[in-house]
């Protein structure tokens, strides 16, 4: 069995609770440098997810990986990643439907990010997002500290395949603020994606112009061996840089990977 289809242990990273206004949440914390942030896609911080983040660290980050569902490390069945997409898509953390809006969570992710940029310094602080999380880190550019935000197949709102998961005036905001600092974001997606569709990209390339950067690969760059959650609910190619990753040379999904590690050093670097 591949080592990333067993249970990842994650004894290489520091489990710390971190409080943002009063609200512990452990935080997977590991690695040198300026800081990134890794949020997990669903069912949480899987051993793909992991190897990603170690991916992030090698390049010489500090990765800081919050733990917002699942179980970490672990390999779920496709009843147990079930239940928790079930609990985050009725919790009052995330805005699962309807867009428009912000998730209630980002507002603690921004603080994360001031304090990552605290305890690891440098010009600011990446982030990226996957899926459930996947537009966070566009949100989190309405902190300062955020200088490199990444969108992996944002998945939400569910309801609505053109609509962004962000209030009109924030994403204005962030505009304005890329603008000004001349920043950008980039933005992942396989052609086929039922969850993350063309109509979304669109919807983004709309509000934000030639500042957002979109990816699109072709479905026969996707991994075909997934774990028993995405062969039972993720009927599509969808997690460009984890599960669908093919970790092979010349592979678009590790282009997309270095893509994005080079996006990090150029911004975070100096």
């Amino acid at each position: 069995m591949a080592v990333d289809m067993q249970d990842d242990r994650l004894t290489d990273f520091e489990r710390r609770p971190i409080s943002v206004d009063g609200e512990p949440k452990p935080v997977l914390v590991s690695g040198a440098g300026p800081a990134v942030i890794v949020m997990a896609e669903m069912p949480g911080i899987s051993p793909h997810v992991a190897r990603f983040a170690r991916w992030v660290r090698d390049a010489g980050f500090t990765v800081y990986m919050p733990s917002l569902f699942g179980r970490d490390g672990v390999v779920l069945d496709a009843e147990q990643g079930a239940r928790i997409f079930q609990r985050a898509c009725v919790s009052a953390e995330f805005r699962a439907f309807g867009g428009g809006k912000s998730s209630p969570l980002t507002r603690w992710l921004m603080g994360l990010a001031r304090v990552a940029h605290s305890e690891c310094g440098g010009p600011g602080v990446g982030a990226i997002g996957m899926c459930f999380t996947g537009n966070f880190a566009l949100t989190m550019m309405l902190d300062p500290t955020v200088l490199a935000p990444v969108l992996c197949q944002p998945s939400l709102p569910l309801d609505h395949p053109a609509g962004i998961e962000i209030a009109p005036e924030e994403i204005a905001a962030v505009k304005a603020r890329m603008d000004r600092e001349d920043l950008n974001v980039l933005a992942y997606r396989f052609e086929g994606d039922a969850f993350c569709r063309a109509e979304r990209f669109a919807a983004y390339a709309s509000a934000l112009g030639d500042r957002f950067v979109p990816r699109v690969l072709p479905d026969s760059a996707a991994n075909e061996e997934v774990p028993p959650f995405f062969a039972a609910h993720v009927p599509t190619p969808h997690s460009v840089v984890t599960v669908h990753l093919i970790d092979a040379a010349g592979q678009p999904t590790i282009a997309a990977r270095d893509e994005i590690l080079a996006f990090f050093r150029q911004r975070l670097a100096g």
